[in-house]
């Protein structure tokens, strides 16, 4: 075990003003570290705080990392909520969507530096990174024994190009690509990549991570920190530059009781999601705490810190203990790493103390006993539905659906007899069910509810039931242990059986590559306008996310996946109707194929071993022949083809100059969009397939494409993702209501309505700047640089937003472009903005030096006399001031490199 903490000798080159530097030993070595009880007061400090302090005293220089920031770290309370730390993660984790972006920008930097003169090998890596690539395969095929094969030669056919370009990042030093087929990158990373704590180069310290992804946060359940960031942030951390951020405050949720039986994991992070949205935790660290945090499987832990960003936190952490000990073994970790993160963490004070009185900011309890069976939906992740009143939501969304559309109420005579022109109870009757996928690392990686499902799918084969013909059916696991021990299990069988095979290793159908429905649907919602639904096991149910046709979407743990499968209706009532008949006409109801949770428990114990995890990533960066078939690239430069459709240079770098030009105000302009509450990223910047008749769709069809593919594996050529900025059709415009996404008034024209693109294009060419009005929790959902990429290819100069998710906010500032908030009690509404008013922001020149100014919004409305109102403006720290007086953090390096600034 460890010994004592020994003096470190003098060579150290951090500043060390608490005397913190010592010897640690671990699992036999020794090794560097900074003691966190130097630090008088540390010992009450919540675990993420921890976590940033010993993050603080290893990069104590006396400027960017000084003693005064970690003094007010310690102390807390006002001074900790609102002082600014610069964060050093240890590591950088990418999936190709987001990090073929990611090397696109350090491409086009490298080509920017060395046109200016400048070395292009000084763009690089400083820190490892992983690039996992699991968002392009797609469920084209789905439903028979030959779909993996075939899902995986589509997505090599239709990702060619990226992936040479994959296999050119490699090139890099510190990139490290874990191919496609492999698995789910936060699967991955639970179950391979995160160490807990590091030990590299001598040195000790906790294992933290940044990811192009915001459900990074599902190591938090090993007790590593790590959070979604954008790309561009992302990009700065792989640079060697620290993440400039406020200091989150605490909650400290205190988890009670037991789960009941029958209880999954799922519907415990449903209720988890549903009342953390509501106590507001959106920018601060959870902490799970109290008696019961003891008796919840590692697995369960991940289910719910992976599903962190739909409650709205930075992150939700779980302490070191027992259960992340057995779990490391469980996975295949070596002794002498699980012995390291015991001793570390016991020393450090990292470990779990149940009866300590930790420091938290604000206090919360959930009791475990009161969860019940749960989905959430149809479009918000937060909407938890129990299981019995789902038929009573989806009729009602049903209706909203249709009021939406303009058409008659469901319980209309005109409506019911289009339903009767229909096939009744079948794939045309409103609510049903579309797709039925197991889906997604949220549950994937958890084997309590996928044993469940397969166990659910054994039962019911026994009696004779089959899912409805309707049904898109697909199994796509996160990892392939997952397969190997359902296999084991022989619960393999009963699930291809009912459809759900193995269609691939990915996010898949929540990513919104569900592919096409099958011919019924499909037919049921072109010819008739059959509102239909999606049940998925993901964490993602955004309008317009999984599927273009599919209005409904509901997140349900994988045994009840299985069962609306059975049911093939959301309007099915799965706690009173039965399912089917068995083969003596006897009624199934779901209760009669439920698992017992004993027998669940008992297939876990005997199909998972360290072994099965050992093997399944003994070659996890090789690949299969795939991949080995893709042509590898060399060189310094990146050969950019000019015909490429799926990869551009970006622009972001075009006009860049070595000094930089003073910030200036914004006058004359006029609104580009003005939106509502709840604006997703997916509604910014779509991820699903590009439809033909879209701006992004035309531009590609007239460059001879036949394969639009989808918007996320476009990531790569911004014109496209340009011209898919805010045209998912759910979004709202209230500048034209009834068009749907994707077009907006053009006041150059006289408020002619066009594609957004070219309204924007209309607008630069006349010299008017824009800007985008928007509600509350503007920009929630993933960690995706598009989203305000395309904003600021759109030539917008500002968002002006009532309040924003933490990532978008942070991304806009890193593409240039200005948040401002409206003050409390301020709104487009409470203003009389309708939009088609002129603009000045004044002041923000005076904002970019002291953002804790207010900046002036002067409106000049066409039929009123002008009048003012004052805005917050959203540069959170100096560094964002900086990125944003730059054009933007790539502006900024590149100023960096020029001046040999980087390192």
């Amino acid at each position: 075990m460890s010994t004592a903490h020994e003096p470190a000798p003098s060579t150290s080159t951090a500043a060390d003003s608490f005397t913190s530097l010592a010897r640690l030993d671990l699992a036999g070595e020794k090794h560097l570290v900074h003691r966190l009880d130097a630090v008088p007061g540390s010992e009450r400090l919540p675990l993420s705080h921890k976590i940033l302090l010993e993050n603080l005293l290893r990069h104590e220089d006396g400027h960017t990392v000084t003693a005064e920031h970690i003094t007010a770290l310690v102390r807390g309370g006002s001074d900790a909520a609102h002082d600014v730390v610069a964060f050093s993660p240890s590591r950088v984790f990418l999936h190709d969507t987001n990090g073929v972006p990611v090397l696109t920008d350090l491409a086009a930097l490298r080509d920017a530096v060395a046109a200016a003169g400048g070395d292009p090998r000084a763009v690089r890596p400083r820190i490892p990174s992983h690039l996992t690539v699991d968002h392009s395969v797609a469920t084209e095929v789905s439903g028979r024994a030959d779909a993996l094969r075939r899902n995986v030669e589509i997505e090599y056919t239709r990702n060619a190009e990226r992936y040479r370009f994959l296999k050119w990042g490699e090139t890099l030093d510190g990139v490290h690509v874990v191919p496609p087929g492999t698995g789910i990158m936060h699967q991955i990373n639970l179950e391979y990549l995160a160490n807990v704590v590091e030990r590299r180069a001598g040195w000790a310290f906790p294992d933290t991570c940044a990811g192009t992804d915001s459900h990074t946060t599902m190591v938090n359940a090993l007790g590593v920190l790590a959070w979604g960031v954008g790309g561009v942030e992302a990009e700065v951390a792989l640079l060697g530059q620290p993440l400039s951020m406020l200091v989150p405050p605490v909650v400290g949720v205190e988890l009670t009781g037991e789960l009941g039986p029958g209880v999954t994991a799922t519907d415990l992070v449903l209720t988890v999601v549903e009342t953390l949205r509501a106590h507001g935790v959106v920018g601060k660290f959870v902490e799970f705490t109290g008696d019961a945090v003891a008796r919840i499987p590692l697995a369960h832990r991940a289910t719910i810190s992976n599903m962190c960003p739909e409650f709205g936190a930075t992150a939700a952490m779980f302490p070191i203990d027992g259960a992340t000990l057995g779990y490391l073994r469980l996975t295949g970790r070596t002794p002498e790493h699980v012995t390291s993160v015991e001793t570390y963490a016991k020393e450090q004070g990292l470990w779990h103390d149940p009866v300590a009185r930790l420091r938290y900011d604000e206090r919360l309890r959930i009791d475990l006993s009161g969860v019940t069976a749960s989905l959430a939906g149809p479009r918000r992740p937060q909407d938890r539905v129990p299981l019995a009143a789902v038929p009573a939501n989806a009729t009602a969304a049903i209706s909203r659906v249709r009021a939406e559309r303009n058409e008659p109420d469901p319980g209309s005579d005109e409506a019911t007899h289009q339903r009767d022109r229909a096939r009744p109870g079948g794939a045309g009757a409103d609510g049903a069910v579309a797709i039925a996928a197991i889906t997604s690392c949220t549950n994937t990686s958890n084997p309590h509810v996928m044993v469940a499902a397969g166990l659910l799918a054994r039962n019911a084969r026994a009696r004779g039931l089959t899912a409805k013909p309707w049904v898109k059916t697909s199994l796509a696991p996160g990892s392939k242990t997952v397969t190997e021990y359902l296999a084991r299990a022989g619960l393999t069988g009963p699930l291809d059986e009912l459809g759900f095979q193995l269609v691939g290793y990915g996010c898949m159908t929540c990513i919104g590559n569900s592919g096409p429905l099958l011919p019924d649907a499909a037919q049921a919602v072109a010819e008739h306008g059959a509102v239909v639904a999606s049940v998925l096991s993901g964490n993602r149910n955004f309008d317009g996310r999984i599927n273009n046709d599919v209005s409904l979407n509901y997140l349900a743990s994988p045994p009840l996946v299985v069962a609306y499968a059975l049911a093939g209706s959301v309007n099915h009532d799965l706690t009173t109707e039965p399912l089917g008949l068995d083969a003596d006409g006897r009624p199934v109801l779901l209760a009669d194929l439920w698992p017992d949770d004993a027998e669940i428990d008992e297939v876990v114990r005997a199909h998972l071993t360290p072994e099965l995890f050992r093997e399944a990533y003994t070659d996890v960066f090789g690949g299969d022949e795939h991949w080995a078939g893709v042509p590898a690239s060399d060189g310094h430069h990146f050969a950019w083809e000019p015909d490429s459709t799926y990869l551009r240079r970006p622009p972001f770098l075009d006009e860049v100059t070595e000094t930089v030009e003073p910030a200036r105000d914004v006058t004359g302009a006029r609104t580009l969009l003005l939106l509502g509450d709840s604006v997703t990223t997916d509604h910014i910047s779509p991820a699903g397939r590009i439809p033909a008749t879209s701006s992004a769709g035309r531009h590609l069809t007239e460059r001879g494409e036949t394969d639009l593919n989808t918007y996320a594996s476009r990531r790569g050529n911004f014109e496209v993702m340009v011209r898919g900025g805010f045209a998912n059709p759910r979004l709202t415009n209230r500048l034209a209501p009834h068009a749907g996404g994707g077009v907006t008034p053009d006041f150059t024209r006289g408020g002619e309505l066009v594609p957004i693109y070219e309204a924007s294009r209309s607008y630069a060419a006349a010299g008017v700047p824009l800007i985008v009005i928007a509600g509350r929790e503007y920009g929630t959902g993933s960690s995706r640089d598009w989203a305000a990429k395309t904003t600021a290819l759109l030539k917008v100069n500002a968002v002006l937003a009532q309040s924003f998710e933490r990532i978008h906010r942070a991304n806009l500032v890193a593409l240039g472009v200005l948040p401002l908030q409206f003050l409390d009690g301020d709104s487009a509404e409470s203003l009389g903005l309708d939009g088609t008013e002129e603009f000045d922001l004044v002041g923000v020149e005076a904002v970019v030096r002291d953002p804790a100014r207010p900046l002036t919004v002067r409106v000049r409305p066409g039929d009123r006399p002008a009048f003012e109102f004052a805005v917050r403006a959203r540069l959170d720290t100096p560094r964002e001031a900086a990125y944003y007086e730059n054009g933007g953090v790539l502006p900024y390096v590149h100023r960096l490199i020029l001046r040999g600034a980087l390192d």
